[in-house]
């Protein structure tokens, strides 16, 4: 997970609710009722434009421990958001209040703060123009409603992985299912109104084996990655797997978490005799389980337009990537890195019709042929890089919270000429594969990085050997990706992603996918992370 530790998110979001109201929904009609009293009053009230975003936010999580269930959550949050200009400056304001004088009071509110902004700010707020697009509706294109499943079905399901773990080999185990479902809808002055229907899951553990004799631990955390999908994600087709050379089985489009937890236990065991790397300079190939969370802190956040300009430097840093290295064609990476951002992928956990300022969402360029062409960029932002339009990566966590500017799905775009895992191997000579997302540090500019992983092999004359241990790479990012020397095709690629992105103050989280197929970086620094506390 990035942004947010996992303590903090087991609080509630919203009230607690039995299981089965987590199928219900707010009528259309009703929703719209209530858009059309906020846009009125905040019309009213002097303002030059207005949005509104009616939200049911709602999520399931499942919490177990070897043969325990630790907790089920289900939770519900329902209200409304305001945005308006008024003078040329922003307002906000939110209630719970669904009746036609508490939205309305909203909206006075939001017109009143955007008026006393007004008063401070020096250049009034510039928005890239939208089209209305009247009624229309969006819906993740799940097979089935993961809150529809019962909740006897995923505690079966959790215990029955913590089992096969256990029997495999592992000390302790834990697992856990987050299930969330957006349902949001939008209207604006420009005259539309949009309602999607979003749905969001991840099957997350981690498997622990101990020699008992030296007391000595090793740890293996889940291959799945975090998606947006319906409950059919787990149903663990058998071809949705992708099997690495050296017999690791990885996941596509579907999970088999039994499966996948059976391996664990069997691979931390195994880590606990593995032998340290010793550091010095490798070839890495990089499985998408990891590869997608450097591309995360290392492409996506730097590319976030307003890190660039300096806005969020109180949390987490800006970029080094600054807008004079677009100017002068700045060499991201080698020639065969070509990076994109897109709200339309199938299956991310960014995946929308539209975002949370009306914007119909697409793909576009970040790095192209390995040159810095673009960033990401909402309606306020757009005309800062010279362009005409938001590129419709403008996101809130809740109804109660503003909505900015948030990473869209960043990927790598897989190789074009035909290449295996296999065969990208055979002529590395001193290398090492990695597969799984570990811990990483990152500087306040997105420029200095090191990265773990969850399984580590050696790679000697173009065969993979033994597993290693304590590894975790060091990177420049310019210089990383300019040692890209190869990308596997298409039939390779894979997303995983982030399930608690952390921005903004006060804190938002989101969900972002990254897609990537392996591929091989040249001469990377290798670091031993064991501490010899003899």
């Amino acid at each position: 997970m990035s942004g947010l530790g996992l303590a903090g998110l087991m609080v509630p979001f919203g009230r607690v609710i039995a299981a089965e109201e987590l199928v219900s929904t707010l009528d259309v009609a009703i929703k719209k009722a209530i858009a059309d009293t906020a846009l009125q009053a905040a019309r009213d009230a002097g303002a030059s434009y207005c949005d509104v975003r009616v939200g049911r936010y709602l999520q399931q999580f499942v919490v177990t421990r070897e043969d325990k269930v630790q907790n089920v959550v289900n939770t519900e949050s329902t209200g409304v958001g305001v945005r308006v200009i008024a003078n040329g400056a922003w307002g906000f304001a939110a209630t719970e209040d669904l009746s036609t004088e508490g939205v309305a009071k909203a909206a006075r509110q939001a017109a009143a703060i955007a008026k006393a902004n007004s008063r401070l700010q020096t250049t009034p707020v510039q928005l890239a123009p939208v089209k209305g697009v009247g009624e229309v509706s969006w819906r993740s294109p799940i097979a089935r409603n993961s809150m529809e499943v019962p909740i006897k079905d995923k505690v079966d399901l959790l215990l029955g992985v913590n089992a096969a773990a256990m029997k495999a080999g592992a000390d302790f185990v834990n697992s856990t299912l987050f299930l969330v479902n957006e349902q949001k809808y939008f209207a604006s002055t420009d005259g539309s109104y949009i309602d999607q229907d979003v749905h969001r899951i991840w099957a997350p553990f981690t498997v622990t084996a101990v020699d008992k004799a030296s007391g000595k631990f090793r740890t293996r955390d889940g291959l799945s990655a975090p998606m947006g999908m319906g409950y059919e994600y787990l149903d663990g087709k058998a071809e949705h797997k992708y099997v690495s050379p050296n017999g690791v089985v990885n996941y596509g489009k579907s999970y088999d978490m039994v499966e996948d937890a059976v391996a664990a236990a069997k691979q931390a065991r195994e880590k606990l005799t593995a032998p340290s790397v010793k550091p010095g300079k490798y070839d890495l190939v990089l499985d998408p389980t990891n590869l997608y969370l450097t591309i995360h802190e290392n492409v996506g956040h730097p590319l976030e337009l307003d890190r660039v300009l300096g806005y969020e430097a109180n949390y987490a840093g800006t970029s080094f990537a600054t807008l004079d290295k677009r100017e002068n064609k700045f060499q991201y990476g080698s020639g065969i890195v070509n990076l994109f951002a897109d709200k339309v992928q199938e299956g991310s956990l960014g995946a929308v019709g539209f975002d949370d300022e009306g914007v119909k969402t697409k793909r576009w360029d970040l790095v192209k042929d390995g040159v810095l062409v673009n960033y990401q960029a909402i309606r306020d932002q757009a005309h800062i890089i010279g362009e005409t339009e938001s590129h419709g990566c403008c996101y809130a966590d809740s109804w109660a919270s503003v909505q900015f500017q948030r990473m869209a799905n960043v990927s790598l775009a897989p190789g074009k000429t035909k290449l295996s895992v296999a065969d990208m191997i055979k002529d590395v000579e001193k290398g090492i594969y990695i597969i799984g997302d570990g811990s990483f540090s990152i500087d306040q500019q997105r420029y200095n990085a090191q990265f773990g992983g969850q399984l580590f092999y050696e790679i000697e004359n173009g065969k993979i050997t033994r597993m290693l241990e304590d590894v975790a790479y060091q990177i420049r990012t310019p210089e990383f990706w300019n040692a890209c020397s190869a990308i596997c095709d298409e039939s390779d690629y894979r997303l995983g992603g982030s399930f608690f992105d952390g921005k903004g103050q006060p804190g938002q989280i989101s969900a972002v996918s990254h897609g990537a197929a392996t591929t091989r970086f040249d001469g990377v620094n290798i670091i031993n992370t064991a501490r010899n506390l003899g």
